[in-house]
């Protein structure tokens, strides 16, 4: 029991709070709310729960196995918090600048719209993104934070996958452009601090 407490560490809400918003705002599942109504159109059926519930899978497993991953190459944790800081900062200007760094027309034209899962879960919402995020930040918050967040995310994801059409109908683009933009400067703070952080750390 003891063991378990230490791996996933000490509950502590500003963490949960702090990691939830940046996951989220990597997630992107409001921005991506154009891609989910593209999809419908072309008769594409979305189940919310799977989607969600293989998202989940597939961050936890990064999450718990990620780690090892960066040992098994011989990388330190804040080595690679600076570098997935910096991508993520790249992935914020996007947010922030309409441009396009990151080009992932090849990788939608292999996947194809034979499933929900693929392209929802993996690689929009569980994707590169989400992974690097995940790891960069696991060398400022526990484990357990962490898993908290991600229930959190894919509650959100939920509600906003059944919720798209009362969404855009309610909201409106405008509305939905604003919180992109807002999601995309908090995620340039965090990319900031993660890599000046742990910069200081490393020298």
């Amino acid at each position: 029991m003891e063991s378990l407490r230490a791996f996933f560490g000490p509950f502590d809400i500003w963490q949960v709070l702090s990691s939830f918003v940046f996951l989220i705002a990597i997630i992107d599942p409001f921005g991506n709310i154009p891609i989910t109504i593209s999809m419908q159109k072309k008769g594409i059926k979305i189940h919310a729960g799977k989607v969600c519930i293989a998202s989940l899978v597939i961050l936890m497993s990064f999450l718990f196995l990620g780690e090892w991953m960066l040992k098994l190459f011989g990388v330190q944790i804040e080595y690679f918090a600076i570098a997935g800081g910096f991508v993520i900062f790249l992935m914020a200007l996007e947010m922030v600048l309409d441009i396009t760094i990151f080009q992932n027309d090849k990788l939608e034209g292999e996947i194809g719209s034979g499933s929900a899962i693929v392209p929802l879960a993996f690689p929009m919402y569980a994707g590169p993104g989400a992974f690097t995020a995940l790891l960069a930040i696991t060398a400022e918050y526990s484990t357990g934070n962490l898993c908290i967040a991600l229930l959190l995310c894919m509650l959100v994801l939920y509600l906003v996958l059944i919720g798209t059409n009362w969404l855009t109908k309610y909201l409106g683009t405008t509305a939905l452009y604003i919180i992109r933009k807002f999601f995309g400067i908090i995620v340039l703070a965090i990319s900031c601090k993660l890599m000046f952080g742990n910069l200081a750390t490393v020298f």
